[in-house]
């Protein structure tokens, strides 16, 4: 099925944030109204990307999977919607470690499997909003993926689900100096 888009985007081969990345140069390029098809391969993409546009007030379309190809397809909407908001509640990952409260890793579950913190819950952003039910709203959650752009979007969507001391974890698993749990 062919699904008409006025631009097309290949982020095909690139991991978060750089799909995010280049959709948001992208999308500054397209008029209101204009629809955009972003081709990629990261399986993380899917949620991130729309996590992304609903932060900022573009429209989600959906996804289409064609031979392990994502195609995402986001319509922007007025520039003047909404300013791309960031969480402000950061925390480096060795003091949130210090500071005992979960460690809520947003990352996809084959990243997870290969590399993650011991004691780390698993919960990929797109199971987000179906497993908010395994989360304590009172607890102090550290909210980490990899580079820190993923847990930005999952640390806001917390919030605003009545999460009251969430934090993002900056910049993410890429700084991380200590052990490794492997789950495979």
């Amino acid at each position: 099925m062919s699904i008409k888009a006025d631009f097309q985007l290949d982020a095909k081969g690139l991991s978060c944030p750089m799909p995010i990345v280049k959709t948001k140069k992208a999308m500054a390029d397209l008029v209101d109204g204009q629809i955009l098809e972003v081709s990629a391969t990261d399986k993380g993409s899917k949620a991130d990307i729309a996590a992304w546009a609903e932060s900022v007030g573009h429209q989600y379309v959906g996804t289409v999977e064609e031979e392990s190809v994502l195609k995402h397809y986001i319509r922007k909407c007025s520039d003047d919607t909404m300013d791309e908001r960031t969480f402000e509640r950061t925390i480096g990952l060795e003091e949130a470690m210090e500071r005992g409260g979960l460690i809520l890793d947003v990352r996809e579950e084959a990243e997870f499997a290969f590399g993650h913190i011991e004691g780390a819950k698993s919960i990929p952003m797109g199971e987000l909003d179906a497993r908010l039910s395994e989360l304590e709203k009172e607890q102090e959650i550290y909210v980490v993926c990899r580079t820190g752009k993923r847990s930005d979007l999952a640390a806001q969507k917390l919030t605003a689900h009545g999460f009251t001391k969430v934090f993002n974890v900056l910049p993410g698993m890429t700084s991380w100096t200590g052990d490794l749990t492997k789950s495979i």
